[in-house]
């Protein structure tokens, strides 16, 4: 589940770095493993730091850095003769004790910090080794905090919103109306959603916001299907989530004659998660994306047979860290941001991704429908980047 900090910009110049991007003529994702030596410079292995949520007290934060350390040891085995260095450090779940590590892995001598989760431990952590010449690939999706030497692996609303808004205009759905929980989170992703509907140059045809509670979406409900009509709206493109308001507001459309045969559904959170969501009636048809399924599904038995459990959804980040560092260093690249922000990109257990100069990412998804309580891909993840979804 995505999740924002209300967390100050760090006070860095975020034009600091000059992060040009290195085009590659075949503009094709780096493959992983390999046998030529480390790319920085010198002989050995390459010294990465991973900042771990160990120490905070709570027994969640101990699982995900658990998944988390597997994951990148398992990104390592993959890597044949390249050789990582991966030291752990531990942050304590807090902003100084992530500033700690950052300086701590940076007297080690890391070439490059994987990690921490939370945005303000990676916002310290950028802030702390910023001066230093080290990245900081967090496992964060909050853009916020992007920007300097800090990337950001999560998934953000503006990529999915992006892809799903290319997509419904490519499919003859031009004519979108956009509707939001008037949170934080979802004022973020309707601004994401609107900014989507103008890159791929579809047209907002009616806006509405409604209060986040049960009376609140009740109210909203006539007000939303009776715009869809006036309007002549093609799509309904939420940012309702499995665990707000989405089973509520999905099912009152449908109880005021609004379903996908009238306006497509398109959803910028995952709504396959929890597995239950999928038998609802009023999600039936709706349109979201995902990472590539095909991929992810290997990654989950490859984990559980290797470590005997199933990884923590968000495990994969610390695989993709690994695979972009792994990819350089094969290839004798320093671990600067220009060579990060290549535009061919990476593959990484959810497909391919790539980090933006602006410190945030594209990553390849999949369009999915829910037909029948199930998951149907409609349109494939691309496996290159310029390639259909880009």
């Amino acid at each position: 589940m995505l999740s924002f900090f209300k967390t100050a910009r760090k006070s860095l110049n975020r034009a600091g770095f000059a992060l040009a991007a290195v085009v590659l003529a075949a503009c094709q994702p780096i493959p992983l493993g390999g046998t030529a030596g480390p790319g920085t410079g010198s002989t050995g292995p390459v010294q990465v730091a991973l900042l771990l949520p160990t120490g905070s007290g709570s027994a969640g934060d101990d699982v995900l850095a658990r998944s988390l350390q597997n994951a990148a040891k398992l990104a390592i085995s993959d890597l044949g003769a390249v050789q990582i260095d991966l030291r752990v450090y531990s942050t304590g779940g807090r902003p100084a004790g992530a500033q700690a590590a950052a300086i701590k892995a940076a007297d080690d001598g890391a070439k490059i910090i994987l990690g921490p989760v939370f945005a303000q431990n990676a916002n310290a952590a950028g802030v702390a080794v910023a001066g230093r010449g080290i990245s900081v690939l967090s496992f964060s999706n909050n853009t916020d905090i992007a920007g300097g030497n800090v990337f950001v692996l999560g998934p953000t609303f503006q990529n999915t919103a992006n892809r799903l808004a290319a997509f419904a205009v490519r499919q003859g759905k031009r004519n979108i109306m956009v509707v939001n929980d008037r949170t934080p989170a979802g004022e973020i992703g309707r601004a994401a959603i609107e900014r989507g509907i103008g890159n791929a140059g579809g047209a907002i045809v009616a806006r509405v916001g409604y209060e986040f509670s049960q009376n609140g979406i009740v109210q909203a409900a006539p007000q939303i299907a009776a715009q869809v009509r006036s309007t002549g709206a093609d799509a309904v493109f939420m940012t309702a989530d499995t665990a707000g308001a989405l089973p509520v507001l999905t099912q009152l459309l449908r109880d005021n004659r609004i379903d996908p045969s009238v306006a497509q559904f398109i959803g910028l959170t995952r709504w396959d998660i929890p597995a239950a969501t999928m038998a609802l009636p009023g999600v039936q048809g709706g349109w979201f994306a995902l990472p590539d399924p095909s991929l992810y599904q290997q990654y989950q038995a490859r984990y559980q047979a290797a470590f005997g459990e199933a990884p923590h959804p968000i495990s994969g980040l610390a695989y993709d860290g690994i695979a972009a560092i792994g990819a350089l260093v094969k290839r004798g690249t320093p671990l600067t941001p220009q060579a990060l922000t290549q535009a061919s990109g990476f593959v990484g257990v959810n497909g391919i991704f790539r980090l933006r100069s602006d410190g945030t990412n594209e990553r390849g998804l999949a369009v999915a429908q829910i037909r029948n309580n199930q998951v149907v891909i409609i349109d494939a993840a691309p496996r290159s980047f310029g390639g259909a979804g880009f």
